[in-house]
């Protein structure tokens, strides 16, 4: 399980998400259900890149 540290970084991965960029924008994805959970102008953080 990921964990907040406080200091701008987490410990371990996000289990269950991906995130992909479109036009400069990273969206996060949930790898279940395929559906797009949020977008950000920035790479989420533990969270795994789709190829």
């Amino acid at each position: 399980m990921a964990k907040n540290t406080g200091k701008g970084f987490r410990r371990g991965e996000v289990k269950g998400r991906s995130e992909f960029q479109s036009k400069g924008t990273w969206f996060k994805r949930d790898t279940a259900t395929g559906r797009i959970m949020d977008g950000s102008a920035r790479q989420h953080k533990g969270v795994r890149n789709e190829k």
